[in-house]
């Protein structure tokens, strides 16, 4: 690789890094102007080593390497507090102008500069599409909750502990019965019956007051229930 050549691909990939760094620095984020500049500045000089020695390392393995330690920078931005995450952004900003580096460091100068206008147009032109779609009414995603009671009663009075259980279920708008099923045991004066329920929401308390409602008829010898959760459209 002639100087010149050197000189036009670091040149253009500081020029291009603080590109995209002019426009974090001016929304105060945390990797601005420096940061950026530093980082496709850093990465093109990698990629040229390899361009520059191509008997002793490949370019392309260069380029994977300096992916990767790009990926470790941009795990240093990013926060965790509670269940709010930040910094995803400029993580993936880093990531995006190290690329750009790359490219330019690799000789893809004009590839380099469309990289560098679809970075900086994601931030300008897509925060304001971003809010917009976030102001949109949308249907909140609900949890499901399954809930599975299971009884062991008495024969003769299955037809009852049924009608205890879905007037129990009027009474509760956001639980649906999904089955309602009964089986013979091998005493025959018993009989096993499993009711699946649906509720919009973690309700045990709703669930519990069914269970202590039919804990209390005489016939019934044994009850539990248990729940699992899905997440709904």
């Amino acid at each position: 690789m002639e100087l010149i050549d050197f000189f036009i691909r670091v040149f253009l990939a500081f020029t291009l890094g603080s590109i995209i760094g002019l426009e974090r620095q001016w929304r105060q984020r945390m990797a601005g102007l420096r940061t950026n500049a530093l980082v496709a500045t850093g990465a093109a000089l990698f990629v040229s080593l390899g361009a520059m020695t191509p008997d002793e390392v490949s370019p392309t393995r260069v380029a994977a390497q300096v992916v990767s330690g790009i990926g470790f920078l941009g795990a240093g931005v990013i926060f965790k507090e509670g269940l709010n995450v930040s910094g995803l952004n400029t993580a993936a900003t880093i990531w995006a102008t190290g690329a750009v580096g790359v490219l330019a460091g690799s000789g893809f100068l004009i590839e380099a500069t469309i990289g560098t206008v679809a970075v900086v147009t994601a931030h300008m032109a897509l925060r304001p599409l971003g809010y917009l779609v976030d102001r949109l009414p949308h249907k909140p995603i609900q949890t499901l909750f399954n809930y599975d009671i299971e009884l062991i009663i008495k024969s003769e009075d299955e037809v009852h502990i049924r009608s205890v259980l879905l007037k129990e279920l009027q009474n509760h708008d956001s639980a649906k019965l999904m089955s309602l099923k009964s089986q013979d045991l091998d005493d025959p004066s018993f009989i096993f019956v499993h009711a699946k329920l649906q509720v919009i929401g973690k309700n045990d308390y709703a669930i519990e007051k069914i269970v202590r409602l039919l804990s209390l008829e005489p016939t019934v010898s044994s009850i539990n229930w248990e729940t699992d959760s899905w997440v709904g459209d």
